[in-house]
């Protein structure tokens, strides 16, 4: 437990952090997977999906919730996999 008055701060905005960057996290990888499952069998929603997802992925990687690459590599593997679908 802490004990000095900078180390409870310190506690409690670190509980605030993880919460607010678990939160992030989980929204993007509902997005990927929500966009995985309707990228097959519909293009033109998921088009529109592609485009939220990017935006739930840069704010992750803006925020340090993932790294700047992870977030090019997930967005890069979406747009793949609408193509893909969608010819």
């Amino acid at each position: 437990m802490a004990n000095t008055k900078s180390a409870i701060k310190a506690n409690r905005q670190s509980i605030k952090r993880r919460a607010r960057n678990l939160a992030k996290k989980q929204g993007y990888k509902v997005a990927v997977k929500e966009f995985r499952k309707t990228a097959p069998t519909s293009p033109k929603g998921a088009a529109e999906m592609l485009a939220q997802l990017q935006q739930k992925l840069d704010k992750a990687a803006k925020a340090g919730v993932i790294k700047k690459n992870k977030a090019a590599r997930l967005k890069s593997k979406a747009a793949k996999l609408l193509a893909k679908s969608s010819k």
